[in-house]
């Protein structure tokens, strides 16, 4: 049967949803980059933001039937050119987001921050979060200083995360970072166009074929790669590195989020290109309201066997804490 059906409604596991997009905003964090926040946000919402608490977000989730979100640090992040300011605020975004977990057992998870461009800071949060904080793994944006992932200055910290078998969720960087068009947020096209730039520079720079064990989560169903991923491939085809069957390969063990393309076209696209057991759930809450975005997550026809997997079962394979 074809994954996208119009069958419609939730098959029973509504309650048992694990997010695996889903953003903390300890206040702390908030205060310190309150400038850049109003950079890329506005004001009203920069004062959602500082306003955000785990008691709030666990109502959200309880309306929303979402039983598991495993939290990531908000754009902009922690890197700002300055190593001790990235050091103090990953350590400190990392330290609240475990207690949060602590004090919600069962109910949240969290993916490290750590801050690629300094080397070994990121190293030693790695080893830290992941070993004594018991991080779900590890946050990364899309690009550091205009650098993608695949950039050869950054393969000490993918190696680490390949040798621990690290998943690592990759979201787009800052808006006001990104070109864009007059009058359009950067949001609106260029987020997803850095998603598939990051991930064609891992590709292309032998990051993925070479750090097989990092399990890579996209966000934003991985921009629009499930559209240019045959392009890419056959683009390929004269390089004695890479050939297409690889290319297509290396890119569909690849996992992807459903924030931002809970819609039947674009879930279509996502699932002809990718398997139903590469997807996962993903709302983006408390930027997006994540009982909207569940509402109309019900209304995508979708095989149940299909929506089990995406709501749940590819989320909880995954992640350490089911093991």
């Amino acid at each position: 049967m074809n994954a996208v059906t119009t069958a419609g409604r939730s098959s029973g596991f509504h309650d048992q949803r694990i997010d695996v997009h889903h953003h903390f905003l300890p206040p702390a964090y908030i205060k310190a980059i309150e400038d850049r926040l109003l950079l890329s946000h506005g004001k009203r919402k920069s004062d959602e933001m500082a306003g955000w608490t785990p008691a709030g977000d666990l109502e959200q989730m309880d309306a929303a039937g979402i039983a598991l979100a495993i939290g990531s640090i908000s754009i902009p992040g922690v890197w700002f050119g300055d190593v001790g300011f990235a050091r103090r605020m990953a350590r400190a975004w990392n330290d609240h987001a475990a207690t949060i977990v602590s004090a919600h057992p069962g109910r949240f998870g969290f993916f490290a921050v750590i801050a690629p461009p300094d080397i070994e800071g990121s190293l030693n949060e790695i080893e830290y979060a992941l070993d004594v904080l018991k991080a779900d793994g590890v946050a990364l944006l899309s690009n550091y200083d205009g650098r993608w992932l695949g950039d050869a200055a950054f393969r000490p910290v993918m190696s680490e995360l390949n040798r621990r078998n690290t998943v690592a969720f990759v979201h787009p960087p800052l808006a006001f970072e990104c070109r864009t068009l007059p009058g359009i947020r950067s949001q609106i096209l260029e987020a997803p166009f850095d998603t598939t730039r990051t991930i064609v520079s891992l590709l292309l720079n032998g990051v993925l074929s070479s750090c097989p064990d990092i399990r890579f989560i996209f966000a934003h169903g991985g921009g629009t790669i499930p559209f240019l991923a045959g392009r890419v491939a056959a683009l390929t085809d004269t390089s004695d590195d890479i050939q297409h069957d690889q290319v297509l390969d290396q890119l569909r063990r690849l996992y992807f989020d459903t924030a931002l393309v809970m819609n039947e076209p674009a879930l279509a696209a996502l699932m002809t290109f990718s398997a139903p057991s590469r997807i996962l759930l993903g709302t983006d809450a408390p930027f997006l309201s994540a009982q909207a975005e569940i509402d109309t997550w019900r209304k995508v026809g979708l095989d149940p066997d299909v929506r089990k997997l995406i709501e749940r079962d590819n989320a909880a394979a995954l992640l350490q804490r089911f093991k």
